[in-house]
């Protein structure tokens, strides 16, 4: 089997409601879609994604960039395609777009490998489980006031789901708790509560507000300071009791090995698109392994199934909506546990009706 033609699509996939956290504004999430066709007939599929579209062609032109590494090659040598790809971008760098591309491009190529043997990525990869403890993000943000956080996490225990998370970082320490309380006092101690600051605080804000919290019971604190603070991080990990969960916005194993190295979190949290696929995603979850730390995936429910499948230190996905509307198939929730596909790749096709509506 070889590659013949790779394919992209631009969406622009409007949210429910604008979207508001410590960083972030959000109206809606712009994809570029990845196809690549191969002479017998199969096709591999992925896609990456930038907040309200922003630069969206940028991403586009980078992933097409790369089509002499993809064109006339077998996917099952995704290993070297991923080697070469890898060596073109020294230049560019190892972070950002490039390494969005190469993570589209990984996915893609797996995809392929996947449905050429009829297998699920998670048996190819070395299947450990069959489903997955899931947590409902997509509500409960920063913006919503106290009556519509508790609104939607009674809604997504009626759901049921046995975990959800909320936003602080404020910046305001009292307000914070006050909600934090709300959610707790309505969802009952059984129901796993995360809370995630989207790096908004300062290292001595959020060891205080971790200790204020500590009376809620929650299951991690999320990404407590900035990104790129690893100093801080550890500060933060190291002076609360309640585990620090980070890791979304680091780059390859490269920077997964500088968070266990800092002692920056408790909990790792990959994510698909700037972890550099699947690929790079087994080599974290095998270096954090070595290292007695769990992973949590990152957005990209869909297509984190078949790592959760094979990671045996995954203990949970997020569970994100924002992208359910461009496959043909749903996710499966079960007591709490999102059902692992057995189809074969990544288990989930592009619903192209769909997708017209929202192409750019």
């Amino acid at each position: 089997m070889i590659i013949t033609e790779l394919k992209t699509q631009l969406v622009d996939l409007p949210l429910a409601q604008p979207i508001t956290t410590a960083i972030h504004d959000m109206h809606s999430v712009g994809c570029v879609l990845l196809t690549l066709e191969s002479d017998e007939g199969v096709v591999g599929e992925s896609y990456v994604y930038t907040i309200n579209a922003a630069r969206l062609k940028a991403f586009d032109e980078m992933i097409k960039g790369f089509s002499h590494q993809l064109i006339n090659r077998d996917p099952h040598y995704v290993g070297a395609i991923w080697q070469c790809i890898w060596d073109e971008i020294n230049p560019t760098g190892h972070k950002g777009v490039t390494i969005s591309a190469l993570s589209a491009i990984d996915v893609a190529c797996w995809d392929l490998v996947g449905k050429a043997a009829g297998l699920p990525l998670h048996h190819i990869f070395g299947a450990c489980r069959d489903r997955i403890q899931t947590y409902a993000s997509g509500g409960m943000w920063l913006s919503q006031s106290i009556d519509s956080l508790v609104e939607d996490a009674t809604q997504f225990v009626e759901q049921g789901f046995t975990a959800i998370k909320m936003r602080v970082g404020s910046g305001t320490i009292k307000y914070d708790v006050e909600r934090v309380r709300a959610v707790r006092e309505a969802i009952g101690p059984d129901i796993d509560l995360m809370a995630d600051a989207n790096q908004g605080l300062r290292p001595k804000q959020a060891i205080r507000l971790g200790d204020e919290l500590e009376e809620f019971d929650l299951l991690w604190f999320e990404e407590p300071v900035a990104a790129h603070d690893m100093e801080g991080h550890a500060k933060v990990t190291a002076s609360i009791v309640t585990p620090v969960a980070s890791g979304e916005t680091e780059y390859t194993r490269f920077g997964m090995q500088q968070m266990i190295a800092a002692e920056a979190c408790d909990i790792l949290m990959p994510d698909l698109q700037r972890i550099g696929g699947y690929s790079e995603m087994m080599k974290v979850a095998h270096i954090a392994s070595a290292q007695n730390m769990k992973i949590s995936t990152h957005v990209f429910t869909e297509h984190s199934l078949c790592i959760a499948g094979a990671a045996e230190n995954c203990i949970s996905v997020e569970h994100m909506p924002w992208h359910g509307m461009l496959f043909n198939e749903s996710l499966e929730l079960e007591k709490g546990e999102l059902i692992i596909p057995q189809r074969p790749g990544t288990g989930f096709t592009f619903n192209q009706e769909a997708i017209a509506e929202f192409e750019i």
